[in-house]
């Protein structure tokens, strides 16, 4: 067992969940009707409002463990301050600030600079788009993957002042779909023949539901259970 295996999350959470969302999406966009999937997939769709609805969870778990945790500890103020400012500002560009939602028009010189049309930053340039999505992507894997086999198999290879932020090996299913995903992404360019619908967007479904279980770990560890 490693060091804080005590800290686990609910099997429903990290298992059932994750398995279950990536079952239905299969089914649904390849056996039930082709009309599901251009819905389901599409702008505004049950993905994308699944996606807000996962950040904002995040959001507020961020916010509610940076004003309960003890603070005196600056280098886990700041990772928590870093998650809540981030999650906020993904399920801001999620819905391009409320845009989605209120149709409201994308003003002309906006437009000009935005390859989506939309009020928001991420469609603006690949340093505010990609390059982020990268970073993330690169955190899921190390964070789901490496780092809980070297706290299985290899635990000294990982210094121990950090090791309130490791993820468990809860986490590991969620980082391995993001991570099949990718691949099966990469197979379905090469052969025309995807997975999933818009694998990019059911990518960042799985990205974003492991950062709502990573704050939901550092809620447990950082914020003690009242007895």
């Amino acid at each position: 067992m490693t060091p804080l295996d005590h800290h686990k999350l609910p099997k429903l959470l990290w298992l059932w969940i994750p398995a279950a969302v990536l079952l239905i999406k299969i089914i649904g966009e390849h056996f039930i009707y082709q009309d599901y999937r251009a819905w389901a997939v599409g702008e505004n769709g049950p993905y994308e409002i699944l996606q807000f609805l996962i950040l904002v969870i995040a959001f507020v778990i961020a916010l509610k463990i940076l004003f309960t945790m003890d603070r005196s500890n600056k280098g886990l103020t700041g990772w928590i301050a870093l998650a809540a400012l981030c999650t906020f500002y993904v399920a801001g560009e999620e819905i391009s600030w409320a845009q989605h939602f209120a149709q409201w028009n994308t003003p002309e010189y906006w437009a000009g600079i935005n390859d989506q049309n939309e009020t928001n930053l991420h469609n603006t340039s690949s340093w505010l788009d990609q390059k982020p999505r990268l970073v993330l992507s690169l955190g899921v894997y190390i964070g789901g993957l490496l780092i809980p086999l070297l706290l299985i198999y290899r635990p000294a290879l990982l210094p121990e002042k950090f090791s309130m932020i490791y993820p468990t090996r809860d986490f590991i299913l969620t980082a391995g779909i993001c991570l099949l995903i990718k691949i099966f992404d990469k197979i379905g360019d090469a052969t025309d023949s995807h997975l999933l619908g818009r694998n990019a967007e059911s990518e960042e479904l799985f990205l974003f539901y492991f950062v709502l279980l990573y704050l939901l770990l550092m809620k447990k560890r950082l914020i003690p259970a009242k007895t």
